[in-house]
């Protein structure tokens, strides 16, 4: 058994920072299916959905001084640099106007690596997969139109203006569905501990 499979998720990643691709291998070891389970569900075909993960790694890799070592929050770090990066793809093959910004490192820090609160509680991929029927049990609980606009900001990456549009409603009415599916979700998950 390799000495990396033993490291934690922070240790590869300190080791990625000096650039050793036998960590980068490891932690693709421990995240590829997630991360594929979810871009899959975002991106708009298989094809896609892994070059986006191939991308994902690629970015780790060449913006490894960008992860904030001193919260050490690398699930939360991947998973949200993988939303982005889906949610990009998805929005430029939605959009085949030139309206949409040249995609470059500029445009990558900016949108695409992800700059996480320190307020955030760390999460490591086991606790994850722990709490995951939790999480399951609470969005089943929400409502249908609770479900539906998280979905068409986590997962469709629609902005709240993209939002009003498609629903026919008033921003601020979807600002507020949203921040109540989002309440909801939170007490389902409370109430789910107890």
């Amino acid at each position: 058994m390799s000495k990396y499979v033993e490291l934690t998720d922070l240790e590869l990643m300190q080791r990625i920072s000096k650039y050793d691709s036998r960590a980068l291998e490891e932690l693709f070891e421990r995240y590829s299916d997630l991360l594929y389970t979810l871009v899959k569900k975002i991106a708009p075909d298989e094809l896609t959905a892994e070059n986006i993960l191939v991308e994902i790694f690629a970015i780790i890799w060449k913006n490894i001084e960008k992860f904030d070592f001193e919260t050490g929050n690398v699930y939360t770090w991947i998973v949200t640099l993988a939303r982005n990066r889906a949610v990009e793809s998805l929005r430029r093959s939605r959009d085949s106007s030139s309206t949409l910004d040249f995609y470059d490192d500029d445009f990558e820090n900016l949108y695409i690596i992800p700059y996480l609160s320190r307020d955030i509680d760390t999460l490591d991929i086991k606790t994850a997969f722990k709490v995951k029927d939790k999480v399951e049990k609470a969005l089943a609980r929400l409502t249908d139109a609770q479900k539906y606009v998280i979905h068409l900001a986590y997962y469709d990456g629609y902005t709240l203006d993209e939002i009003a549009d498609k629903l026919n409603i008033p921003v601020e009415t979807v600002r507020t569905k949203v921040l109540t599916a989002m309440h909801s979700l939170r007490e389902n998950l409370l109430q789910g501990q107890s």
